[in-house]
């Protein structure tokens, strides 16, 4: 018998391959995005989980895997939606049961931390939790309304505030053609403005995707038409030309991206926009991946 319960699908980030996935709740609170399609499946629907079942799941993970556990990720779709004292009583738990922890992460909805204080959320970085992985989306308001995110941009560029504020690492994700042909430009260039307000620790794009079918998406966003591989790159261009970042690491390499791109930013800014630039200019001469290699 497995010591932690998992209701499938489960998700996480591809930089938790290692972690230990630890659900705290099951599905997404908000769940209304038309893009998303990770918690629709029924026995996805939002709950938190009870603290004892976690906190007993914690104990017998310890007692098999010992200190061989270095990362914990905590989910479903944003366990920061928990209150603070349940997220502190679980955070306890963790470096009770697996000592060797030595980064706990979660998905974050901005929404999350709207009635957390500052002071509350210091407190969970006192704790151990040092990784929020942020999906914006986009920073352009017309964008994130019309697939109903829920969020604005300033809505979303508070909670990175209070993130930074709490020296918790902040992972942004923001999804290429999300605003499709006729907002492309807008939302490239206020997707730009909300990392340069926030300046995260890591930003990675992918690019928006249906495996499930358009149907629940365009029925929210009627016209919405898609960008082509090129005008993918050239919204890629955009965003990146817009960008004015210090010291944040940059990942364009999910299996959505035709173009694989890796760098730190602004360090390797002009190194990845000649990489894009070739790839508006030549597509045949550039590294793509082949169409077979996008599935999700």
């Amino acid at each position: 018998m497995l010591p932690i319960r998992y209701i499938e699908p489960v998700f996480r980030p591809p930089s938790e391959a290692e972690s230990l996935i630890l659900p705290v709740t099951d599905g997404c609170s908000w769940n209304r995005c038309t893009f998303c399609e990770m918690y629709t499946a029924p026995q996805k629907k939002f709950r938190a989980r009870e603290e004892a079942e976690i906190v007993d799941s914690l104990r017998l993970t310890g007692e098999r895997y010992g200190d061989r556990i270095r990362r914990v990720f905590l989910a479903d779709g944003d366990a920061l939606a928990l209150p603070t004292r349940r997220l502190l009583a679980i955070l306890t738990a963790i470096r009770t049961h697996l000592p060797a922890v030595r980064r706990i992460s979660s998905y974050c909805l901005p929404r999350n931390l709207r009635k957390k204080s500052q002071g509350e959320i210091n407190e969970l970085a006192a704790a151990g939790l040092s990784l929020a992985y942020v999906g914006a989306e986009s920073g352009d308001d017309e964008v994130l309304a019309a697939v109903n995110k829920g969020e604005t941009f300033a809505s979303t560029r508070d909670a990175l505030e209070k993130l930074g504020a709490a020296a918790i690492n902040r992972s942004v994700m923001i999804l290429n053609g999300l605003g499709g042909q006729v907002w492309s430009r807008q939302h490239a260039e206020n997707s730009a403005r909300l990392a340069n307000a926030t300046q995260p620790e890591y930003l990675a794009t992918l690019v928006v995707s249906f495996p499930q079918g358009e149907q629940r998406f365009r029925a929210a966003f009627p016209a919405w038409k898609p960008l082509n591989q090129h005008g993918l790159f050239v919204e890629m261009e955009q965003f990146l030309s817009a960008l004015q970042l210090k010291r944040t690491v940059f990942r364009s390499d999910h299996a959505s991206n035709w173009l694989v791109l890796k760098g730190t930013l602004g360090a390797d800014k002009e190194r990845l926009l000649a990489q894009v630039r070739q790839a508006i200019a030549a597509p045949e001469r550039a590294p793509l991946r082949p169409a077979w290699a996008r599935g999700l």
